[in-house]
């Protein structure tokens, strides 16, 4: 296992590989949990697209994200500009 940053993004990291189970499973690599801070029990969202693959976001964080988005629907529209 090895965990190399992207050279370009300080925010971009390889984790490297893992093998999935026979029951669909895999392990998150312990880098990549210390830097998400995830814990056992934890729960997380699998979300996917076809294109471009799969992402695992926790559970909680994905949840704020989308408050703030319902949030949106609570403020008054704003007015086009006048010409």
């Amino acid at each position: 296992m090895f965990h190399n940053h992207h050279p370009h993004d300080e925010k971009k990291h390889i984790f490297g590989t893992v093998k999935v189970g026979e029951r669909g499973q895999i392990v998150i690599p312990k880098d990549a949990r210390e830097l998400f801070d995830i814990k056992p029990g934890d729960t997380l969202m699998v979300l996917g697209d076809e294109n471009h693959g799969i992402a695992i976001v926790k559970a909680d964080k994905f949840r704020q994200i989308a408050m703030k988005m319902l949030q949106m629907f609570e403020q008054a529209p704003e007015e086009p500009p006048e010409d």
